[in-house]
Parts: C-alpha cells; structure tokens; sequence
C-alpha cells in the first residue's frame, strides 16, 4: 500500500514523544529518530516478565533465548541475509567496528592496504585507521565537491595489495549514496573484503545483503525507530574465521564469535518490535515482502519531503545546499545539509531550537567529508532529516525559520 501524508498522520499517534511534545519538529532523524509505543512496551515486557540471563534451566531464562533467536532471526529477515546466525549484536555500531577491524587486522601483514573513504562518518574511518599501528597501509577515495565520491579515484586506489575496502552505503552529512555496486565488482576482482557501513541507509531503503554481495554490513536499531543497538551482518562463514577478542568461555561460533560480554536483551528485543512496526506499514504475505513493501512506500513519502526542502531552501537567498542534486535522478537519501551566509550552523541550530525545530549542526561525527569541504572553521553543516512520521507542514516552519536567518 502507498504510504501518504494520511498516514504519517496516524503513525504520528504511535510515538510517544510526538504526541507528548505536539510543538517540537523532530528534524533530526539522523541523529536518531523516535521510537513507537511498541518499542517501549516490548523493552519494558523484558524488564517485567523475564529479566534474566540467557542458557538456564528455567522457564524466564529459555525465554530470553527464545526473544533473542528470533529478534536475530527478524534482523536477518529486514537486511536481506540468509538467517539469524549472520546477525550479531553489540553496544553501537562503532563498538562493532572497533571489534571487526581489531580481529581483521590481526589475519593482515605490514604493507597490506586498506581502503576508507573521505565521505564516511569516523565510525566507519577511526577503527580502520587505527590499524596503521599495525604498519597497514591506510588509503582515501577522494571525495569530490559534489559531495561524491571519485569513482575513477576508487578503481585506482583498489590495487593487489588491498585487503579491505570500508565504505558507507550512504553519507549521514550530504545524503549521498554510494556505488556499491561498482565498490564489490572493485574489491572482487582483487579479492579483497567489502565492509559496508549501512547506518544512514537502513533506515530509508529496503536492503539486501546478499544483493549487495558484502562480507560484513553495519547498522544502529536507533535509526531505524528502536533502541541504540548496534547490528553486524557477516557473510555466512566470514566470521568464524576471524581470530576476535573473546573470552575463552565465550561460544566461538557465528553470530557469537564477535559478542563481548551479556548483551542488552531488552533493547535488543526493542529493535525486533521496531523492525515488526515497520513492517505493519506493508503488504505481503511473509515478514519480508511486508518490510520491504513498508520501506518502499516510506523511503517514496520521504524522499517527496526532502526534495520539496531542497527544492525550496536552495531558492533562499545567502543559502548554499550541499550534497547531490535530487534532481539528477540517482538514489539519494532524504537528508539535506546547508549554510547560510549570515549565520554559522550552530548559531542557526541554536535559534531553530528556540523555535521548536529540532535540526543537527557541526559535523555528525563525519568530521573528514566537512573538512575536504572546507566547511570546519565555518561551524560545519546545518542538517535536515526526514522520517516517517515528518510533514509537510514541519519543512514550511523550517523554512520560514531559515528566511528569518538571511
């Protein structure tokens, strides 16, 4: 079914902090959207009904198991993978990262090279340039002030000597989306890893992992309107050879091979009600054809939003929008990004906030995209996020609010 502004309407009613706060525009999806109704119940049901730890002999406990199997089982099923054994669990996606370039930089040797981009939030950077203590040869695809990357640059970069190419699905500061289709016909041909950060892009496009042909993808539940739990996909034996920090008791086994410590079971929980949420949004006669029946339509309504935004802010005078042009045709996220002549990004996000309109400045922790820009001593990017539960209506007060600010 078509996902329309009547919609977003009712979906309004199943978060709680929209209803409890009717004058805040929540613009900052990005940054980490809001969570429905079921996604608190099903956290606290943990708490009251079975707050216990995993593997015991007990009816509370084999319940834990039971959420936590097929919580990973509903993970696979929203990524595309082939089930819930290539779906591990950590603190964030940065913890994930740190982990998988930890036990991926030990099976490397000095000289090797590893590929990172200038586009990529430092979650997808910092553990992968860390590795250069290691003497691993870090290189950069340049990215160009379209605000994409150099593909000519990425084909020259991936050379024999490549091991792994780390690369964001889609930009959290410019909206961009990346070829990733071009990055594993890329890494392919070398037999290099494909590591895939899909934290910007989950939460506005179906996804397909095995499409995707990536070795290992991540993602955060936060911005998909759960909890903050950071999701690792690995290619079905990909992780089991992987030399990872665990404790010696710990099951060496995919997904749990990569799991430090008792996870967060009810969160956990709370990313599977917020995957079965969004799936009550489809049609289809299984899970999968529903969510992505779900994100289809959803991904259509936000991305007619965004582009009525960009449309409109880049005909403010003293603005500058940054980031590919929606009107160019190619897959873009819904997240705009601007400056203003008159006004650093703080000082408009500042005064934006006093009005109610919640938006993002600075960097979003993408701090290498904002410097090649040029755009670090000048406050960095002001940024616009849409969700599902965002109008129309919202963007005309962030509009008028702009205005005022040129």
């Amino acid at each position: 079914m078509a996902y329309t502004l009547e919609h977003c309407l009712r979906s309004r009613q199943d978060f709680p902090a929209l209803v409890k706060n009717p004058g805040l525009a929540f613009l900052d999806g990005p940054g980490g959207s809001q969570v429905p109704r079921c996604v608190v119940e099903a956290i606290a049901d943990v708490y009251a009904s079975c707050n216990v730890n995993t593997h015991g002999n007990f009816a509370p406990s084999r319940e834990v198991d039971r959420r936590m199997e097929n919580a990973r089982s509903v993970v696979a099923t929203f990524l595309g993978a082939e089930s819930g054994s290539c779906i591990s669990f950590g603190q964030s996606m940065t913890t994930l990262s740190f982990n998988l370039s930890a036990a991926i930089g030990r099976t490397l040797d000095k000289g090797d090279e590893v590929l990172v981009t200038q586009l990529d939030h430092e979650g997808n950077r910092g553990p992968w340039l860390g590795l250069q203590e290691r003497g691993i040869v870090v290189r950069e695809v340049r990215l160009m002030e379209s605000g994409e990357l150099d593909p000519a640059d990425m084909a020259a970069k991936i050379t024999s000597r490549t091991k792994l190419f780390a690369i964001g699905a889609s930009a959290n500061s410019l909206g961009t989306v990346n070829d990733i289709a071009l990055a594993r016909r890329l890494t392919r041909q070398v037999g290099a890893l494909l590591v895939v950060d899909a934290v910007h892009y989950a939460p506005h496009f179906p996804l397909d992992v095995q499409a995707l042909g990536c070795d290992f993808l991540l993602c955060s539940g936060y911005k998909f309107y759960g909890p903050h739990v950071g999701v690792l996909y690995s290619r079905p034996g990909a992780l089991d050879r992987l030399p990872t920090d665990r404790l010696s008791v710990q099951d060496p086994a995919a997904p749990y091979r990569i799991e430090t410590g008792t996870l967060n079971h009810a969160a956990i929980d709370g990313v599977r009600a917020a995957i079965d949420f969004i799936a009550g949004w489809g049609s289809g006669s299984t899970l999968r054809e529903r969510i992505v029946d779900a994100m289809t339509h959803i991904s259509g309504y936000e991305h007619d939003l965004a582009r009525y935004y960009y449309d409109a802010v880049r005909g403010i005078p003293g603005v500058r929008v940054w980031g590919p042009d929606f009107a160019t045709g190619r897959a873009r996220a819904p997240t705009v990004s601007i400056t203003l002549e008159k006004a650093t990004a703080g000082h408009a996000a500042i005064a934006l906030g006093e009005q109610g309109i919640c938006v993002w400045d600075g960097d979003f922790y993408a701090a290498r995209p904002v410097q090649v820009l040029g755009l670090a001593e000048r406050g960095g990017l002001l940024r616009t996020g849409i969700s599902m539960y965002n109008t129309r209506d919202e963007l005309n007060r962030l509009l008028a609010g702009i205005e005022r600010l040129t």
